[in-house]
């Protein structure tokens, strides 16, 4: 990028600072005004209750919650707001270099000033940071190397082992070097040129699966139940993440369940109550010890129809005494499924650990084979230098990336987009 480049991406995106700080401090004085009115509000009620009887205020309450306890539908359930249940509100940070690259990576999609969102903004910085790791590994000592010459056979062997180092994965890494050095036989490639035919490889790559599929994104489909299940091993973040696409789907606006059927792990369901809590999402669980995970899908279906929610999240068993063990559970569960609700839209999508690397590789492989996926969800991005492995299950295992996490927050979990992915990978500052 030229000096001149980088001038006008930098006022670009003060612009688009200057509008997000304004449309912020607008928001601001709605939300007090807001507040204002719901303490009138609250106040007028305490005055009413007042007027009520202790023990009745104290039996409604005690109904409330069992009702709750037990997922009895609640008519008006939209009124209910604790205290607990709020997120707070994206803030603005400064005006930094991590602004200024996310607001170019957003430009390039086509977003225009105005349509640029502090949660946009804040989700991509934490994607840079998150993958720092893998680009200090990676993208840092690359430049060192190849600076402004020109590629020669030794720096592509040097890329070549910067590649398998982040866990990209022998077959990412030989299409990638043997596209490079075709171009190379061509032509001549400068450094810059390298890094921009280095990026349009990688995505290509991550795409391809993706395209395969017939679904650029993993969105419910309105009218149908879907059925989403999680699995994968234990450790990898599964319930969380199940908790945040939860959080995800509830703000999108789709009436969404959750099955807590991962009952051979002792924290698993009050881990997920405590999620479906965040994220006002009820959540069907058996209270029996070491439950049969299919008996409690088969709940949650009936639950789902009766509410007619869009989207069903199945958290599963991250291990059983054997691996056969934990497909036949799989297979159970999918098989009540299918009997129950024929048409429903049903994703399996395996969770893996990014900094796992290699043995998240071998765990998508296996799966793989036996638990019929159609997707993967990569978590724990965020300080790990292994990021690569990303690529390596687009091309290894042939599986789409519908989900990425990269921090710990209920909102750290977005759904997958490639550029902004390698775009992160290859930031060169």
């Amino acid at each position: 990028m030229t000096n001149t480049d980088s001038d006008n991406s930098r006022e670009w995106a003060a612009q688009a600072y200057a509008l997000l700080k304004k449309r912020q401090a607008e928001q601001k004085q709605e939300l007090e005004k807001q507040a204002e009115q719901k303490q009138e509000l609250e106040k007028q009620a305490e005055q009413k209750q007042e007027l009520e009887k202790q023990a009745e205020q104290k039996q409604e309450l005690e109904k409330q919650a069992e009702q709750k306890q037990e997922l009895i539908d609640i008519p008006n359930k939209e009124i209910v707001t604790g205290q607990s249940k709020t997120i707070p509100e994206t803030e603005l940070g400064e005006f930094d270099d991590n602004f200024t690259w996310s607001a170019m990576v957003l430009a390039a999609q086509g977003k225009k000033i105005n349509q640029i969102s502090i949660d946009e903004i804040d989700w991509l910085t934490k994607l840079r940071r998150g993958l720092e790791e893998t680009r200090k590994g990676f993208v840092t000592e690359l430049l060192d190397k190849l600076g402004d010459d020109p590629l020669t056979p030794e720096s592509l062997d040097d890329l070549e082992t910067l590649l398998i180092r982040a866990d990209v994965g022998i077959d990412s890494t030989d299409k990638v070097i043997s596209s490079l050095r075709t171009k190379l036989n061509e032509e001549v490639v400068g450094g810059e040129a390298g890094i921009k035919f280095l990026k349009k490889e990688l995505k290509l790559i991550i795409d391809k699966p993706i395209k395969d599929s017939g679904s650029d994104l993993l969105v419910p489909q309105k009218g149908k139940l879907n059925v989403w299940l999680l699995v994968g091993v234990n450790g990898v973040g599964k319930t969380t993440t199940l908790g945040k696409l939860a959080y995800l789907s509830s703000k999108s606006n789709y009436k969404t369940l959750i099955a807590a059927a991962d009952t051979f792990r002792a924290a698993a369901v009050e881990q997920l109550k405590v999620w479906g809590d965040r994220s006002n999402v009820d959540v069907i669980s058996n209270k029996s010890k070491n439950a049969d995970p299919a008996a409690v899908v088969f709940d949650a279906i009936n639950s789902a129809k009766k509410r007619n929610v869009d989207l069903l999240l199945v958290d599963t068993a991250g291990r059983l005494q054997t691996k056969n063990n934990l497909m036949d559970e799989l297979a159970k569960i999918k098989k009540i499924i299918d009997k129950k609700v024929p048409d429903a839209i049903v994703e399996s999508l395996l969770v893996l650990d990014a900094s796992q690397g290699q043995n998240g590789l071998k765990q998508a492989k296996s799966f793989a084979k036996s638990a019929d996926l159609s997707g993967a969800i990569i978590t724990k991005l965020d300080g790990t230098s292994r990021g690569g492995v990303s690529l390596a299950v687009s091309e290894e295992v042939n599986l789409p990336i519908r989900f990425i996490g990269a921090g710990e927050g209920i909102k750290d979990l977005r759904p997958f987009n490639s550029y902004e992915f390698v775009e992160a990978m290859l930031a060169d500052k």
